[in-house]
């Protein structure tokens, strides 16, 4: 289950949501974007 974020309310909204129509029940925006990881950086010894 992918997770994406509404570019205009920044609320998030799940993939299941969105298989019918691609509009965010929130806002009613059509941009969406997915999120970023938090990358770790390990430095190497």
């Amino acid at each position: 289950m992918v997770a994406y974020k509404c570019f205009k309310c920044e609320k998030k909204v799940l993939s299941n949501n969105l298989e019918k129509r691609f509009v965010c029940p929130f806002c009613g925006s059509k941009i969406f974007y997915k999120p970023r990881t938090k990358i770790k950086k390990i430095k190497a010894e």
